[in-house]
């Protein structure tokens, strides 16, 4: 339905014949994802059953970029979750993504670590996540990624390694029937300049019964935008993909995005196995959670630690802060400058939000908005313009305005919104 970066485009339903009610949504699914700017190796799935609740989990691997100028690009590597809580009017309706992001903001420097995004009717607004262990480092560690939505009313709550980070104020109400879809998968910018190495993203819903369940087969589809890597089809400009089932339901979805044909040797250091995270203090039992249990899942199988780990579904249904280790805060970039100046901040939300940069302003943080937890006053940056712009997850709109705050330190974007969301 639309051209990848590469030339095509391939829609496929994973396998089966869907029963009444149920369907892979193809159509949806290559609706929402496609065109020539962005790279997609998505997965898209529709349960057939009313959805209360989304969970992914991979390892945070690290992504190489290549170390040249790329003025006026964004050269981003996204893995994420997105729940869609109601598409009766519009497969890209209201919805809540969370997930990793790698950016490329200069020439030698790069920022990474974990975001979460909602999209409004009138607008969008991301977040960026600093609680957590180490989550601007690619320590190879699982860490788990979750959509619940609140015991009352229509909104949802957002949590990273089973701790809430945020809560929606925009989506819509769950209904009966095939009107929502849960997506996982690789979202690229700029794929030519990125290695993204082998992702295993594993994903389940949660039903009306809270329970935590696997998607059919028959009700998931896929979309790849570059060709399979191949004798003939190589690197920068193919996905390698692997769609592994357990029977008749889906289990893993395998992604990567090599630079070179013949990958560089991983240093000894990445090879190495990751052990559960020392005590440090921790309590034994934290909201009713077993603390040694939970970190021991997490390294070992984190899509299991829902049904595995004493305490902890129901924990996230009701306190949705169950990780002890995890209460944490890190504000440091992996890979630190000494500081970036406004004009290369400015010139990067010019590119992003796709603005004149004659039309953004440059100021210090808004003094109306709560310094977000991690930061100071003098180390954020915060640029506001009241041009059109179609946001940061275009979607064929445009949007009145945008706002987006960045670290002055490492170039990260700490926050934005766009459109009605700034008003919010």
């Amino acid at each position: 339905m639309f051209a990848g970066t590469a030339g095509t485009v391939i829609v496929l339903s994973l396998s089966g014949i869907a029963p009444v009610h149920a369907a892979a949504p193809t159509r949806a699914c290559s609706f929402a994802y496609g065109g020539n700017i962005v790279s997609y190796a998505m997965t898209c799935s529709e349960p057939g059953e009313p959805m209360y609740g989304g969970f992914a989990t991979w390892r945070n691997v690290p992504i190489g970029f290549d170390q040249v100028e790329t003025r006026n690009r964004t050269v981003l590597a996204s893995v994420y979750l997105r729940v869609t809580p109601n598409t009766e009017e519009s497969p890209v309706a209201q919805n809540i993504e969370i997930g990793l992001y790698a950016e490329k903001t200069g020439r030698t420097t790069k920022t990474y670590g974990p975001k979460w995004w909602e999209l409004g009717k009138r607008g969008g607004r991301v977040t960026a996540i600093k609680a957590g262990v180490d989550p601007n480092k690619p320590d190879r560690r699982n860490h788990t990624y979750m959509a619940l939505r609140k015991s009352t009313g229509n909104q949802w709550d957002v949590l990273y390694d089973f701790n809430s980070v945020g809560s929606t104020t925009e989506q819509l109400k769950v209904v009966p029937g095939s009107t929502n879809r849960i997506d996982t998968g690789l979202h690229l910018m700029g794929h030519e300049y990125m290695d993204v190495p082998e992702i295993a993203d594993r994903m389940r819903f949660m039903d009306g019964n809270n329970t935590w369940r696997r998607v059919k087969n028959e009700n998931a589809a896929k979309v790849v935008s570059l060709p399979q890597c191949s004798a003939t089809k190589k690197p920068p400009n193919c996905f390698k993909t692997r769609l592994s089932t357990d029977g008749a339901v889906f289990n893993q979805w395998t992604v990567s995005k090599p630079r070179r044909a013949t990958p560089a040797k991983a240093a000894a250091h990445d090879a190495r196995p990751q052990t559960p995270l020392g005590p440090k203090a921790q309590p034994a039992q934290f909201n009713g959670v077993d603390q040694t249990a939970l970190q021991k899942c997490l390294v070992e199988d984190a899509d299991s630690c829902l049904a595995a780990v004493p305490g902890l579904a129901e924990c996230v249904r009701t306190t949705r802060v169950c990780n002890a280790a995890a209460l944490e805060t890190d504000a440091t970039s992996a890979e630190p400058d000494a500081e970036v100046d406004s004009a290369s901040i400015k010139e990067r939300a010019a590119t992003a939000f796709d603005v004149d940069p004659q039309q953004i302003s440059v100021g210090g943080p808004n003094p109306a908005k709560q310094v977000p937890a991690g930061f100071t006053d003098h180390s954020l940056l915060t640029v506001t313009s009241s041009a059109a712009t179609p946001g940061l997850r275009p979607n064929g709109q445009s949007y009145e305005g945008f706002q987006a705050t960045y670290s002055r330190t490492s170039g990260d974007l700490v926050e934005a919104c766009w459109g009605d969301m700034c008003g919010a």
